[in-house]
């Protein structure tokens, strides 16, 4: 197995794990824990599941038929209020509750299948730049995270964090430029420094050793503000510099528009 072959199949797996971790969350629940709202505004934990559905099914277009996914690139385009309701799942999410699981476990389970079959160095497209199987791999278990982030704080659920938060903070870190371009702003042109502690003790860094711009906290933390599910002031995260500073304010692990800030505690 090649080295590249290695870290898709490590990062395929951690992504069944996080999916499966949500799957014993959402699947005891009756209509009314189907129905509950979550933090995202106007999203049941139907909703939530919904759009992890859909997403696998958009993610297995790209891997499968380029053509036919860069055509529903196009329909989101040219019909984004259109796009914005198939992203949410409306439809899928109006099914029975057990019928959205088979839903959302049979299209994962393809999406898993696709992306062990398919090249690993190979690039798809997304609708942010294209990305190896790694990366889509690496995508999905950020969104499956996310999403299943909400669905725990509806539930009143403490989630354990677990290793696979390096996964999340990774694509967090890399898509620093792309929370400037999606606001129409210049990235700085200098690497920050970003040193993350694991619960375990452990500690993720990415950087030079001696850039001036920085950025230290829990990992946990990081992770849910770069995707958007905390408000940054009740995170415990340090920035040292104005560009990291800034960083922090707009930072985003996802692709599309940034969406509402999350209410700080209390204002809820």
């Amino acid at each position: 197995m090649s080295d590249a072959s290695a870290v898709s199949a490590a990062v395929l797996d951690d992504l069944r794990q996080e999916s499966e971790e949500l799957d014993l969350l959402v699947a005891g629940l009756n209509a009314g824990g189907w129905a509950l709202p979550t933090p995202a505004e106007g999203w049941t934990v139907a909703h939530q599941i919904a759009h992890l559905n859909w997403t696998d099914e958009v993610a297995l277009l790209a891997v499968t038929d380029p053509g036919g996914f860069a055509g529903k690139a196009a329909e989101a385009a040219a019909a984004p209020e259109t796009f914005v309701a198939e992203a949410a799942g409306e439809a899928v999410a109006a099914l029975a509750p057990d019928a959205l699981l088979v839903e959302w476990r049979e299209g994962r389970a393809r999406l898993q299948d696709a992306l062990r079959a398919a090249p690993p160095q190979a690039k798809y497209p997304w609708y942010g730049p294209p990305m190896s199987v790694a990366s889509m791999a690496t995508a999905r278990l950020m969104e499956t995270w996310a999403h299943g982030q909400d669905v725990a704080d509806a539930l009143g659920v403490t989630r354990k964090p677990s290793t696979r938060l390096r996964h999340v903070a990774r694509i967090g870190v890399r898509a620093r430029d792309y929370a400037y371009f999606v606001r129409g702003a210049q990235p700085p042109a200098e690497q920050f420094r970003v040193e993350l502690r694991a619960e375990d003790g452990t500690t993720s860094v990415y950087g030079p050793e001696d850039a001036a711009q920085r950025v230290t906290g829990p990992l946990l933390d990081f992770c849910l503000l770069v995707t958007r599910r905390a408000h940054r002031d009740d995170l415990s995260l340090r920035a040292v510099g104005p560009d990291a500073e800034r960083w922090l304010d707009i930072a985003q692990a996802y692709a599309g528009p940034p969406g509402k800030d999350r209410p700080r505690k209390g204002e809820r």
